[in-house]
Protein backbone atom coordinates (compact mmCIF):
# COMPACT_ATOMS: atom_id res chain seq x y z
CA UNK A 1 0.00 0.00 0.00
CA UNK A 2 0.82 3.73 -0.09
CA UNK A 3 3.08 5.45 2.80
CA UNK A 4 1.41 7.46 4.75
CA UNK A 5 2.41 11.65 5.11
CA UNK A 6 2.59 13.82 7.39
CA UNK A 7 -0.24 16.00 6.21
CA UNK A 8 -3.49 13.78 6.38
CA UNK A 9 -5.16 15.65 3.77
CA UNK A 10 -2.74 14.62 1.14
CA UNK A 11 -3.08 10.41 1.91
CA UNK A 12 -7.11 11.17 1.72
CA UNK A 13 -6.38 12.45 -1.48
CA UNK A 14 -4.78 9.57 -3.03
CA UNK A 15 -7.37 7.22 -0.93
CA UNK A 16 -10.22 8.98 -2.73
CA UNK A 17 -7.84 8.45 -6.08
CA UNK A 18 -7.87 4.78 -5.10
CA UNK A 19 -11.58 4.44 -4.38
CA UNK A 20 -12.87 6.05 -7.41
CA UNK A 21 -10.54 3.59 -9.66
CA UNK A 22 -12.58 0.51 -7.57
CA UNK A 23 -16.22 2.25 -7.96
CA UNK A 24 -14.76 2.80 -11.78
CA UNK A 25 -13.41 -0.91 -11.83
CA UNK A 26 -16.81 -2.36 -10.33
CA UNK A 27 -19.09 -0.67 -12.53
CA UNK A 28 -17.25 -1.63 -15.73
CA UNK A 29 -16.86 -5.06 -14.12
CA UNK A 30 -21.00 -4.80 -14.44
CA UNK A 31 -21.23 -3.68 -18.18
CA UNK A 32 -19.29 -6.37 -19.42
CA UNK A 33 -21.38 -8.92 -17.81
CA UNK A 34 -24.41 -7.46 -18.52
CA UNK A 35 -23.67 -6.79 -22.21
CA UNK A 36 -23.11 -10.21 -23.05
CA UNK A 37 -26.21 -11.47 -21.18
CA UNK A 38 -28.09 -8.83 -23.17
CA UNK A 39 -26.27 -10.11 -25.96
CA UNK A 40 -27.05 -13.78 -25.61
CA UNK A 41 -30.62 -13.13 -24.56
CA UNK A 42 -31.65 -10.91 -27.08
CA UNK A 43 -32.24 -8.49 -24.63
CA UNK A 44 -32.62 -4.62 -25.45
CA UNK A 45 -33.61 -3.28 -22.49
CA UNK A 46 -30.55 -4.57 -20.66
CA UNK A 47 -28.41 -3.43 -23.16
CA UNK A 48 -29.58 0.19 -23.25
CA UNK A 49 -29.02 0.04 -19.38
CA UNK A 50 -25.40 -0.64 -20.45
CA UNK A 51 -25.53 2.08 -23.06
CA UNK A 52 -26.53 4.54 -19.87
CA UNK A 53 -23.83 3.59 -17.93
CA UNK A 54 -20.94 4.31 -20.14
CA UNK A 55 -22.09 7.96 -19.58
CA UNK A 56 -21.19 7.22 -15.76
CA UNK A 57 -18.20 5.47 -16.69
CA UNK A 58 -16.96 8.47 -18.36
CA UNK A 59 -17.68 10.93 -15.76
CA UNK A 60 -15.79 8.91 -13.69
CA UNK A 61 -12.78 9.08 -15.73
CA UNK A 62 -12.77 12.78 -16.01
CA UNK A 63 -13.26 13.04 -12.40
CA UNK A 64 -10.49 11.31 -11.72
CA UNK A 65 -8.04 13.18 -14.12
CA UNK A 66 -9.29 16.62 -12.37
CA UNK A 67 -8.79 15.47 -9.18
CA UNK A 68 -5.09 13.87 -10.24
CA UNK A 69 -4.34 17.28 -11.83
CA UNK A 70 -5.29 19.65 -8.75
CA UNK A 71 -2.99 17.33 -6.55
CA UNK A 72 -0.13 17.53 -8.18
CA UNK A 73 -0.44 21.23 -8.42
CA UNK A 74 -1.12 21.66 -4.72
CA UNK A 75 1.19 18.97 -3.40
CA UNK A 76 4.25 18.77 -5.94
CA UNK A 77 4.66 14.66 -5.39
CA UNK A 78 7.73 12.64 -6.16
CA UNK A 79 8.74 9.22 -6.02
CA UNK A 80 5.70 6.51 -5.27
CA UNK A 81 3.33 9.42 -4.82
CA UNK A 82 3.74 10.65 -8.49
CA UNK A 83 3.20 7.20 -9.68
CA UNK A 84 0.22 6.72 -7.54
CA UNK A 85 -1.49 9.89 -9.32
CA UNK A 86 -0.30 9.41 -12.80
CA UNK A 87 -1.02 5.56 -12.54
CA UNK A 88 -4.90 6.67 -11.36
CA UNK A 89 -5.19 8.71 -14.88
CA UNK A 90 -3.54 6.06 -16.58
CA UNK A 91 -5.74 2.83 -15.15
CA UNK A 92 -8.96 5.39 -15.13
CA UNK A 93 -8.89 5.66 -19.11
CA UNK A 94 -8.44 2.11 -19.56
CA UNK A 95 -11.43 1.42 -17.51
CA UNK A 96 -13.13 3.96 -19.49
CA UNK A 97 -12.45 1.97 -22.59
CA UNK A 98 -13.35 -0.86 -20.93
CA UNK A 99 -17.07 0.02 -20.54
CA UNK A 100 -16.77 1.77 -24.44
CA UNK A 101 -15.87 -2.14 -25.39
CA UNK A 102 -19.17 -3.11 -23.54
CA UNK A 103 -21.04 -0.37 -24.30
CA UNK A 104 -20.18 -1.56 -28.27
CA UNK A 105 -21.51 -4.96 -27.39
CA UNK A 106 -24.57 -3.51 -25.78
CA UNK A 107 -25.43 -1.53 -29.27
CA UNK A 108 -25.17 -5.05 -30.92
CA UNK A 109 -27.87 -6.57 -29.51
CA UNK A 110 -30.81 -4.57 -31.69
CA UNK A 111 -28.87 -6.13 -34.68
CA UNK A 112 -29.27 -9.50 -33.51
CA UNK A 113 -32.61 -9.69 -32.27
CA UNK A 114 -34.51 -10.54 -35.62
CA UNK A 115 -32.18 -13.91 -35.73
CA UNK A 116 -31.18 -14.27 -32.21
CA UNK A 117 -27.63 -16.14 -31.48
CA UNK A 118 -27.03 -19.43 -31.59
CA UNK A 119 -26.83 -21.31 -28.47
CA UNK A 120 -22.90 -22.80 -29.37
CA UNK A 121 -21.87 -19.65 -30.09
CA UNK A 122 -23.18 -17.84 -27.16
CA UNK A 123 -21.39 -20.26 -25.24
CA UNK A 124 -18.08 -19.41 -26.84
CA UNK A 125 -19.08 -15.62 -26.30
CA UNK A 126 -19.89 -16.43 -22.73
CA UNK A 127 -16.31 -18.51 -22.36
CA UNK A 128 -14.72 -15.23 -23.56
CA UNK A 129 -16.14 -12.75 -21.41
CA UNK A 130 -15.86 -15.39 -18.26
CA UNK A 131 -11.92 -15.36 -19.27
CA UNK A 132 -11.77 -11.35 -19.53
CA UNK A 133 -14.20 -10.62 -16.67
CA UNK A 134 -11.70 -13.02 -14.10
CA UNK A 135 -8.59 -10.86 -15.58
CA UNK A 136 -10.68 -7.86 -14.76
CA UNK A 137 -11.25 -8.94 -11.46
CA UNK A 138 -8.19 -10.06 -10.30
CA UNK A 139 -5.96 -7.13 -11.73
CA UNK A 140 -8.36 -4.84 -9.59
CA UNK A 141 -7.59 -7.22 -6.53
CA UNK A 142 -4.03 -6.38 -7.11
CA UNK A 143 -4.16 -2.46 -7.71
CA UNK A 144 -5.88 -2.83 -4.13
CA UNK A 145 -3.24 -4.74 -2.52
CA UNK A 146 -0.56 -3.45 -4.52
CA UNK A 147 1.06 -6.78 -5.34
CA UNK A 148 3.33 -6.48 -8.20
CA UNK A 149 4.21 -10.09 -8.57
CA UNK A 150 0.45 -10.92 -8.95
CA UNK A 151 0.01 -8.04 -11.58
CA UNK A 152 2.89 -9.47 -13.75
CA UNK A 153 1.38 -12.45 -13.47
CA UNK A 154 -1.76 -11.54 -14.83
CA UNK A 155 0.15 -10.01 -17.41
CA UNK A 156 1.63 -13.24 -18.50
CA UNK A 157 -1.66 -15.09 -18.93
CA UNK A 158 -3.30 -12.39 -21.84
CA UNK A 159 -2.26 -15.06 -24.12
CA UNK A 160 -4.88 -17.62 -23.10
CA UNK A 161 -7.94 -14.96 -24.07
CA UNK A 162 -5.90 -14.38 -27.19
CA UNK A 163 -6.15 -18.30 -27.59
CA UNK A 164 -10.00 -18.50 -26.84
CA UNK A 165 -10.64 -15.64 -29.23
CA UNK A 166 -9.19 -17.21 -32.09
CA UNK A 167 -10.98 -20.24 -31.93
CA UNK A 168 -13.85 -18.83 -31.69
CA UNK A 169 -13.08 -16.34 -34.82
CA UNK A 170 -12.22 -20.09 -37.03
CA UNK A 171 -15.79 -21.28 -35.52
CA UNK A 172 -17.94 -17.60 -36.61
CA UNK A 173 -16.08 -18.37 -39.79
CA UNK A 174 -17.39 -21.64 -40.05
CA UNK A 175 -20.82 -21.16 -39.79
CA UNK A 176 -20.38 -18.15 -42.31
CA UNK A 177 -19.25 -20.48 -44.52
CA UNK A 178 -21.78 -23.16 -44.25
CA UNK A 179 -24.70 -20.84 -44.63
CA UNK A 180 -24.78 -17.04 -46.33
CA UNK A 181 -27.55 -16.60 -43.69
CA UNK A 182 -25.00 -16.83 -41.05
CA UNK A 183 -22.99 -13.78 -42.54
CA UNK A 184 -25.06 -11.11 -40.70
CA UNK A 185 -25.14 -12.28 -37.34
CA UNK A 186 -21.81 -13.73 -37.48
CA UNK A 187 -20.31 -10.77 -38.20
CA UNK A 188 -21.95 -8.80 -35.29
CA UNK A 189 -20.51 -11.63 -33.64
CA UNK A 190 -17.09 -11.33 -34.78
CA UNK A 191 -16.99 -7.56 -33.53
CA UNK A 192 -18.40 -8.40 -30.12
CA UNK A 193 -15.92 -10.99 -29.77
CA UNK A 194 -12.86 -8.61 -30.76
CA UNK A 195 -14.36 -6.03 -27.68
CA UNK A 196 -14.32 -8.65 -25.20
CA UNK A 197 -10.85 -9.83 -26.55
CA UNK A 198 -9.72 -5.81 -26.05
CA UNK A 199 -11.02 -5.98 -22.46
CA UNK A 200 -8.20 -8.80 -21.65
CA UNK A 201 -5.55 -6.02 -23.63
CA UNK A 202 -7.19 -3.30 -20.87
CA UNK A 203 -7.19 -5.86 -18.04
CA UNK A 204 -3.06 -6.07 -18.95
CA UNK A 205 -2.69 -2.12 -19.26
CA UNK A 206 -3.70 -1.95 -16.10
CA UNK A 207 -1.67 -4.79 -14.76
CA UNK A 208 1.73 -3.53 -16.09
CA UNK A 209 0.65 0.18 -14.50
CA UNK A 210 0.45 -1.79 -10.89
CA UNK A 211 3.67 -3.70 -11.57
CA UNK A 212 5.05 -0.13 -12.31
CA UNK A 213 3.13 2.18 -9.18
CA UNK A 214 4.92 -1.03 -6.99
CA UNK A 215 7.94 -1.11 -8.19
CA UNK A 216 9.08 2.08 -10.29
CA UNK A 217 10.01 -0.38 -13.21
CA UNK A 218 8.07 -1.70 -16.44
CA UNK A 219 7.42 -5.40 -16.67
CA UNK A 220 10.29 -7.44 -18.49
CA UNK A 221 9.92 -9.08 -21.82
CA UNK A 222 7.01 -8.35 -24.15
CA UNK A 223 3.93 -9.08 -23.47
CA UNK A 224 2.10 -12.43 -24.55
CA UNK A 225 0.21 -12.68 -27.33
CA UNK A 226 -1.76 -15.65 -28.96
CA UNK A 227 -4.00 -14.22 -31.45
CA UNK A 228 -4.09 -15.78 -34.45
CA UNK A 229 -6.53 -14.51 -36.23
CA UNK A 230 -4.53 -13.09 -39.22
CA UNK A 231 -3.93 -16.77 -40.08
CA UNK A 232 -6.46 -18.05 -40.27
CA UNK A 233 -7.99 -19.14 -43.83
CA UNK A 234 -4.62 -19.00 -45.27
CA UNK A 235 -3.01 -21.47 -47.12
CA UNK A 236 -0.44 -22.53 -44.43
CA UNK A 237 -3.02 -22.81 -41.78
Amino acid sequence: MAPSHILTAFDEELKYLQRRISEMGGLAEEMVSESVEALVNTDSALAQKVISDDLVLDEAEREIGDKAVVIIARRQPVASDLREIMGAIRIAADLERVGDMAKNTAKRVISVQGTGVPRKLAHGIEHLSELALLQLKEVLDAYNSRQADKANSIRERDEEIDAIYTSLFRELLTYMMEDPRNITTCTHLLFCAKNIERIGDHATNIAEMIYYIATGAQPQGERPKDDNTAAVGSSDT
